[in-house]
């Protein structure tokens, strides 16, 4: 499991542009996104796997399309409970808030994909440590409540 992209967006609404790395703040989210601040979906996260089930489909997207800040491969993200804490690089630690969102109006990705998966396979997080993230990064879950000296690299919460 690992980080395959990071975007940010100056507004709320919009396509995400892709970085090489970002800095998670503790309790705030990425560095210069405009979700980021004090609420419970401070950073998002998509499976590669779910884009390139929309490439398939017919659409031309990619990385930031969808206004996820980290898109990752080998994570399940609908089927991660709430809870769950992840470990992004070496030491940033968030954790699982919310499991897809309501959309209450289409906004400029809808109009740009043709449709928005965010709703139904995107999750949020809140940061409990802060770090700087990069593509390449490994991802590790944790069972809820757990520390990060626990962290399991096969998402097992065996």
């Amino acid at each position: 499991m690992k980080i395959v992209s990071i975007a940010i967006s100056k507004k709320k609404g919009t396509v995400k542009e892709p970085v090489s790395k970002a800095e998670l703040k503790t309790d705030h989210g990425i560095s210069g996104d405009a979700h980021a601040g004090p609420w419970h979906r401070q950073v998002s996260f998509l499976a590669e796997e779910s884009i390139e089930k929309m490439r398939a489909a017919g659409l031309d997207v990619t990385f930031g399309d969808f206004a996820e800040n980290i898109a990752t491969e080998g994570v399940d993200w609908p089927s991660v409970p709430v809870g769950t804490r992840v470990m992004l690089g070496d030491r940033a630690l968030v954790e699982i808030t919310q499991i897809g969102k309501e959309c209450h109006k289409k906004c400029a990705i809808y109009y740009r994909a043709g449709d928005c998966i965010m709703p139904k396979e995107g999750v949020f997080a809140r940061v409990l440590e802060g770090g700087i993230v990069r593509v390449g990064d490994p991802v590790r879950l944790l069972p809820p409540g757990r520390g990060k000296d626990e962290a399991d690299d096969t998402g097992d919460f065996a």
